[in-house]
């Protein structure tokens, strides 16, 4: 079998019309299509019907990242605007920490129209209430992909989390091709959304209403929340000819202890909804198999590499990495582990926890079409025909499917 380096992205394409993407979501969340697929066999429903698809007893796992108004626009003296986009903190590096700020801190961003902004302070003025104070941005490092830019600002009374909300706006997806309205603030956050930090929406949870989540637990369905951070790197484009050569972004998880012990008393099996679960669930299996022979770790080390799961042929049962896991929490007295993930879930990736997959249906050559492929064993590409011939809307505010190998 080809080594997943040298994948072609070419072999993950299909034809994507402009009216096919769904601008904008359906009044009703949960009145969305829902393809699903079970071992082979591909049949039509509406969102409502998942239920009736999920298991008494199995485990429903959920990304309750919340979107944060990471975009913001500056005016120089000259009349440029300059846009910057917070793709994650910088100092302090933890998200709540970062928000609760309340005169200065540190992001890595992306800036629109940056060649008109090469050095200096941009400002703006800031209401909130009766009160007005200016917020302030200076660059003040790059990495390869981004600039580190320093916000301060005159009030002590605000937080750089109430910042965001004031005076930033909704980064809705680009391929959208509209500008953020006022409605978005509502529809591109999933009704579960708790922990701000992510600058994508984990888009499979924007059909669940609260009367499917009360639907599944009155069957019995058990509910699990994990924290992915979804980063811009989500947007970002498979360019090279060979997967090898793409970079996958890090992202930020947290998982607390009370979930992995509630996994492993699903004998370390789950059903994903989206993948930012997907990849937070079987990112858990990588870093509990290092943790199991790396005990002396330290938690500002723990990430998982992009190739690990090629590469390291792990014999470590799911529940024996998982009870790894807990070790490690106990010795350091820890609640909740928080590490980074780079992993790339392609063809000849192995499944460790993740059964079952709800997700929406994902751009052409985009690596999310590669996780779909992998856990099909290929034969995504019946299914994004299906949907094409029978209407289905695609993408970030389009319909769903149920994916059972």
């Amino acid at each position: 079998m080809i080594h997943p380096k040298h994948i072609r992205i070419e072999d993950y394409t299909y034809p994507l019309p402009e009216e096919r993407i769904a601008k904008y979501p359906l009044p009703q969340r949960d009145q969305s299509k829902l393809l699903i697929y079970k071992s082979g066999q591909i049949e039509e429903q509406r969102f409502t019907a998942l239920p009736h698809f999920i298991d008494k007893g199995e485990l429903l796992v959920f990304n309750n990242t919340r979107v944060i108004q990471a975009r913001m626009f500056f005016r120089k003296e000259t009349g440029a605007l300059i846009e910057i986009f917070c793709l994650e903190p910088f100092a302090p590096h933890d998200y709540s920490l970062n928000f609760a700020q309340t005169n200065s801190v540190e992001w890595l961003c992306l800036i629109g129209n940056a060649k008109k902004w090469k050095e200096g302070t941009l400002s703006a003025t800031i209401t909130k209430g009766e009160e007005i104070f200016t917020l302030c941005i200076e660059r003040v490092g790059q990495t390869e992909t981004a600039h580190k830019i320093r916000f301060t600002w005159d009030n002590e009374q605000i937080t750089f989390g109430e910042i965001l909300q004031i005076f930033g706006e909704l980064p809705i997806p680009p391929y959208l091709n509209r500008d953020t309205e006022e409605k978005d603030k509502q529809t591109y956050q999933t009704v579960y959304s708790k922990i701000e930090g992510s600058v994508a929406a984990p888009t499979a949870g924007l059909h669940f209403t609260e009367d499917t989540l009360q639907a599944l637990r009155d069957k019995g369905v058990d509910i699990g929340e994990v924290t992915l951070h979804v980063g811009a790197g989500t947007f970002k484009p498979v360019k090279s000819e060979e997967i090898g050569e793409h970079e996958m972004h890090i992202e930020y998880i947290s998982v607390s202890k009370n979930f992995i012990d509630k996994l492993i008393a699903h004998g370390g099996k789950a059903t994903a909804v989206g993948t930012t679960s997907v990849r937070t669930l079987e990112s858990l299996y990588h870093i509990g198999a290092y943790l199991h022979t790396h005990t002396d770790t330290q938690e500002e080390e723990l990430c998982v590499p992009q190739w690990v799961a090629y590469e390291e042929h792990h014999q470590l049962s799911t529940i024996d990495a998982l009870q790894a896991i807990i070790d490690y929490l106990t010795r350091h007295e820890l609640h909740a582990l928080h590490l980074g993930t780079q992993i790339i879930i392609a063809p000849g990736y192995e499944f460790r926890i993740v059964q079952k997959i709800i997700t929406n249906f994902h751009q052409p050559q985009s690596t999310l079409l590669l996780l779909v492929s992998a856990f099909l064993n290929g034969d995504w590409k019946r299914i994004y025909d299906y949907a094409l011939q029978h209407d289905f809307r695609f993408l970030s505010y389009g319909d769903s499917s149920l994916l059972i190998p």
